[in-house]
């Protein structure tokens, strides 16, 4: 039966996280995005974040992004400069084609940081692409 169930591959989406200015708190802070860089509209997302070392762990974050037009960018969370250290994880689900596509992407341990930037797709901004 396993071998009837069909999971597709998730393609021209990404999580990713960007450094911005916050007027509220008057910082530069972590920004974490989901990024929709499809043709197409993606609807229910649906985003579960979670961090942890060898022996601390964040609470489980979930949260409903709704639709998510094509070539468009959606905030998900502040990450805290305490837990740029973590293993940060990330898993998405979403429905396009008539289908159930679910992702998982991680931040390494401090592979968000100022050295690692890269030009990202979609927001026209630098930042770190989560593997």
């Amino acid at each position: 039966m396993r071998k009837d169930i069909e999971i597709p591959q998730a393609k021209n989406i990404n999580i990713v996280a960007v450094k911005e200015w916050d007027e509220e708190l008057a910082a530069n802070l972590w920004t974490v995005y989901f990024v929709n860089n499809k043709e197409e509209e993606i609807d229910t997302v649906l985003v579960m974040s979670r961090g942890n070392t060898e022996d601390k762990t964040t609470t489980t974050l979930r949260r409903n992004l709704g639709n998510v037009a094509p070539k468009s960018f959606v905030k998900v969370e502040f990450i805290s400069d305490e837990v740029l250290g973590f293993t940060n994880e990330y898993l998405v689900t979403f429905f396009a084609e008539n289908k159930l596509f679910e992702q998982k992407f991680i931040f390494a341990p401090n592979s968000i940081s100022d050295e690692k930037l890269k030009a990202l797709p979609v927001l026209e901004s630098k930042g770190i692409i989560a593997n």
